[in-house]
């Protein structure tokens, strides 16, 4: 009879002690691995008027959760590539004196087509389209 009661109390205290240690590594697991939180797809954003900006400059804009560089070329065309270079993901600038998009982290650089020319980058900047609506700059996939 004794040994009845022992094997009862320790399966009843090892079902404890199971959902004891469950209690303790689930939220520890489900903190360190977040939920996948699923994003709205942006296929166009504005990105200002027109006539404010200058020839020859640009404009860093957020594209959903993505950079974009938006660049007023020195002929007044607009273009918009990917601001992520595609060697380390640092955010490149458009260097006004080169005409030129640079990457200052490992000094990438890429034509005003995205096309890389020189640097680590191995491939080349992701397009985006421009279209000019009533003075409004709205980017498009």
């Amino acid at each position: 009879m004794s040994q009845t009661r022992r094997k009862f109390i320790n399966t009843i205290l090892g079902i404890g002690g199971l959902g004891s240690l469950g209690a303790i590594l689930y939220p520890l697991v489900s903190y360190l691995i977040p939920p996948k939180i699923t994003e709205a797809k942006v296929n166009s954003v504005k990105a200002g008027k027109a006539d404010k900006f200058k020839d020859n400059s640009y404009k860093i804009i957020k594209f959903g959760r993505e950079p974009v560089i938006l660049i007023k070329t020195v002929n007044g065309n607009f273009k918009a590539l990917s601001a992520t270079c595609t060697h380390l993901q640092c955010i490149v600038q458009y260097r006004k004196d080169l005409k030129e998009i640079w990457c200052a982290c490992h000094n990438g650089l890429y034509d005003l087509n995205g096309k890389n020319i020189s640097g680590p980058p191995p491939r080349p900047l992701k397009q985006y389209d421009v279209k000019i609506v009533k003075d409004e700059i709205i980017i498009t996939r």
